[in-house]
């Protein structure tokens, strides 16, 4: 596990230092360098979105997803004071007969 997690942080600290070899202000002035940005961006983005991959996967391997039906209903049983109905709507005649 050690091995693992060694591994994922020199990948993700590689992945948070190789972009700032590419320095923006030393592009080259030719008919490729209006793609520097795009290229740059498009290098991050695929970087960062492996990166949610591995992470998403490793917590699903830990079994952070499991029961998810289960956990979803536990809000519901909690019983809470009704802090969003006004006094006034209380009074009225349809909540006279019970709750709506």
């Amino acid at each position: 596990m050690r091995r693992l997690a060694l591994a994922v942080a020199v990948v993700a600290v590689s992945a948070l230092t190789l972009p700032t070899l590419a320095f923006a202000h030393d592009q080259p002035e030719s008919s490729q360098s209006r793609w520097v940005m795009a290229d740059w961006m498009m290098d991050t983005f695929f970087i960062f979105s492996g990166l949610a991959v591995l992470a998403f996967l490793a917590a699903w391997k830990a079994g952070h997803f499991h029961e998810l039906d289960r956990q979803g209903s536990l809000p519901l049983l909690v019983e809470e004071e009704d802090y969003y109905t006004p006094d006034w709507a209380l009074d009225e005649e349809e909540w006279l007969d019970g709750d709506a």
